[in-house]
């Protein structure tokens, strides 16, 4: 059922990029920027990956993030969460920054996006905490989890790759985002070791067209999932075992990671009964408890590729 998805995502955003492309000139002279230029900060970089065992591959691939001043912007994206939603999560009380890569012509895809969430102390704002939303596109599923940005270990709780089995750690790491952004994930397998690494490096970058990003983003997830795709398609030549998705041969998968990550002790923040950590079809932040109910990973439905 996931390559029927995955083929009519591949043939519906084919399609419609297509249109919107041919209409972006027109969209430009028509509309002005819908987000104020001071309210996102833009970075140009590359996203490096490698895969040590059982067989070694890696690739890297140039990417654009946006990072969103969630308390500045004029819209806020209905995938995403909101400054207020963030700051419940992370129990801070200062400004929220969403670090994301923006759909483009019809189509979304993105892997990784962080919230960096400030604490005023003093007069002084500080990096407390960050929120990480974890997508696997194909499945449409999407895990929201608190993590220490100076280093943190937190059991993995979603099935990102059909090349990874669910058990394990992810290893994180994150700078304060300035002029340089730099993030680091690993995974730490009870049998294979600190196999695979992924991360993300860039600068801070001025755009040519102040206030509509709409060209500097042209296209940008489509090219992210080429490169996910092909390379995946290179691990299947490689004959690295593919994984069915756990919620087949193991429909307790997610409460397996909550007793996991609770073992390591790596969100303490939220404390609790763990039972109500997964939201119900349609449920959203705003409907729970987060200061008393949201624990480490929070599961919840991803919105389809294309928009």
């Amino acid at each position: 059922m996931e390559l029927v998805y995955l083929l009519i995502s591949i043939v519906t955003t084919t399609f419609t990029s297509l249109i919107l492309s041919l209409l972006l000139p027109f969209r430009y002279l028509l509309h002005r920027p819908r987000v104020a230029a001071e309210s996102v900060i833009l970075y140009q970089g590359t996203v490096w990956h490698e895969r040590r065992r059982p067989v070694h591959h890696s690739f890297s691939y140039p990417v654009r993030y946006a990072l969103f001043d969630l308390d500045g912007a004029s819209h806020a994206s209905p995938n995403h969460l909101s400054a207020d939603e963030a700051r419940r999560v992370a129990n801070t009380n200062g400004p929220v920054f969403l670090l994301t890569i923006p759909p483009s012509v019809g189509y979304e895809q993105n892997p990784l996006s962080l919230y960096y969430c400030y604490d005023f102390e003093a007069s002084k704002k500080t990096l407390r905490k960050c929120v990480a939303e974890v997508t696997n596109t194909p499945w449409g599923e999407r895990v929201s989890f608190l993590f220490n940005p100076s280093s943190d270990l937190v059991a993995k709780s979603l099935h990102v790759s059909p090349f990874m089995d669910m058990l394990g750690n992810w290893s994180m790491k994150t700078n304060e985002p300035g002029d340089n952004l730099h993030v680091v994930i690993s995974v730490q397998h009870p049998k294979l070791g600190n196999y695979f690494t992924a991360s993300l490096t860039a600068k801070r970058v001025t755009p040519s067209m102040s206030g509509d990003h709409t060209w500097f983003f042209w296209m940008m997830p489509h090219k992210v999932a080429l490169w996910i795709y092909w390379h995946a398609l290179k691990l299947w030549w490689k004959n690295v075992p593919l994984i069915q998705h756990p919620r087949y041969p193991n429909p307790a998968y997610k409460e397996e990671a909550l007793l996991r990550d609770e073992t390591i002790r790596c969100c303490q923040a939220f404390g609790g009964d763990q039972a109500s950590n997964v939201l119900e079809p349609g449920q959203t932040f705003d409907q729970v408890s987060i200061t008393e109910d949201i624990r480490c990973c929070t599961w919840t439905d991803a919105s389809w590729p294309w928009c």
